[in-house]
């Protein structure tokens, strides 16, 4: 006889294989674009089902676009290059450090100072003197090659992971909102007429947000603690000239936005994470205008 017996090659062969998925068979088709799909790639339509590339591009369904995309761990978008903002980072680090050694006047003005002339005298320069850019442009300016080094090494190693596990607009607010409490910290407690510059506070906020990430995922903390550790030494170590102040207010904030990054409930993410960040600006903004009142 001419007939196949059930279960032959042949009767295999015909059964559909989910286009994502090739080595699992279906029966199920997209309804927009008639592709076979399996139980994990089907988003209910109001009629049938459909695929999560036609929801992507916006079938009509009532989903919207974006409703199937993977997400990281804080619900941001998966990039196709997961370390962009931290090439682009240091990038402009080092772009700034090349300037400062070209034109070594530039430190000046770009330095993170308090105010200058010293009291009695009003003061026309720093933050005080209505400079509010300097806790900014303070956050890329290095002089020695050592420091540079330093902190675009941890940068490179702590801000890729983070920078994916985020979602890169997360991943700004955090490596930004941890510069500028460093800023502000220093500004608060130093010295005003002390010169403060370097990346250092927002890459000890990228310290905290890895710890706080890494307990999320229950992975081994020891080496990063360890890590901080041995940075929060040097940080008070005599002799060295380090701006403690940065460090800890950096630190501080990029544990408690990174808090919120990766313990948001979903249904309400974006509110919390979001919200945490503005909290924690509002802070920033009050010591800075509670310390220029003070200077002037």
């Amino acid at each position: 006889m001419d007939d196949q017996a059930a279960g032959s090659p042949q009767d295999a062969h015909s059964v559909p294989m989910c286009y994502r998925h090739p080595d699992r068979e279906t029966g199920i088709r997209c309804t927009r674009c008639e592709r076979p799909i399996c139980p994990e790639c089907m988003v209910n339509a109001s009629v049938g089902f459909h695929c999560p590339e036609c929801v992507r591009t916006g079938s009509g369904t009532g989903h919207k676009p974006t409703a199937a995309m993977p997400r990281t761990i804080a619900g941001g978008s998966i990039a196709a290059d997961p370390r962009l903002l931290t090439k682009i980072l240091i990038g402009i680090n080092l772009a700034v450090f090349i300037a400062v050694q070209v034109h070594e006047s530039l430190l000046n003005d770009i330095v993170l100072l308090g105010s200058w002339p010293p009291a009695p005298f009003t003061p026309t320069q720093g933050v005080a003197g209505g400079e509010w850019y300097r806790m900014v442009t303070s956050m890329f300016t290095h002089q020695e090659i050592w420091h540079i080094a330093f902190n675009m090494l941890s940068l490179w190693w702590l801000g890729g992971p983070l920078e994916a596990a985020l979602g890169r607009a997360r991943y700004l607010a955090l490596y930004f909102i941890s510069g500028l409490a460093g800023s502000a910290l220093a500004y608060l407690l130093a010295s005003p007429n002390t010169a403060t510059l370097g990346a250092s506070g927002a890459i000890f906020g990228l310290f905290g947000a890895t710890a706080v990430l890494m307990r999320r995922l229950n992975y081994d903390m020891r080496p990063i603690i360890a890590l901080l550790a041995i940075n929060l030494i040097f940080t008070f170590s005599p002799g060295f000239n380090i701006s403690w102040q940065a460090h800890i207010g950096g630190l501080v904030a990029g544990v408690v936005v990174g808090y919120a990054m990766v313990h948001a409930p979903r249904e309400r993410r974006a509110l919390v994470q979001y919200g945490t960040c503005a909290l924690v600006l509002g802070v920033v903004v009050l010591m800075t205008v509670l310390r220029t009142a003070q200077l002037t």
